[in-house]
């Protein structure tokens, strides 16, 4: 298979085999007028299978969101041809507007306007709590 280098654009790397179109939904890239494409079960000498993202392009991503999904991306910027910078992720301290609160007696029930914000509670079993009810979320 091949795939053409991008010019200007991010690289998503590593990503856990399978989860590579869960990041693509997640991070709205269908909605990118520039090109994207999605390798599913790359071989990978680190990983055995991994996924990769290329995105040929400008791509506003939220480096939280992803940590979050899969916590051992590698991020590359690619600037005429060179990789330019290059950020391997880990789980976010805190994260908002990715999952939603499940408690019904939580004030985000209530008042709609208030952000769903959760705060790294547990970083060995990936547990996140609700900073204003401290509902877990997984």
């Amino acid at each position: 298979m091949l795939v053409n280098p991008i010019k200007n654009g991010t690289v998503l790397d590593h990503i856990t085999a399978g989860r590579g179109m869960e990041l693509y939904r997640i991070l709205k890239l269908n909605e990118l007028e520039c090109p994207v494409a999605i390798i599913t079960n790359a071989y990978s000498l680190k990983m055995d299978r991994k996924d990769i993202i290329k995105i040929d392009g400008e791509a506003p991503l939220d480096l939280n969101v992803i940590g979050y999904v899969d916590p051992g991306v590698t991020v590359s910027t690619i600037r005429d041809g060179d990789v330019a910078q290059r950020i391997h992720l880990k789980l976010p301290q805190q994260i908002t507007g990715v999952i939603r609160c499940k408690n019904p007696r939580c004030i985000t029930s209530v008042e709609q306007e208030l952000p769903h914000t959760f705060r790294l509670d547990d970083p060995q079993s990936r547990v996140y709590r609700c900073i204003y009810c401290e509902s877990r979320a997984k």
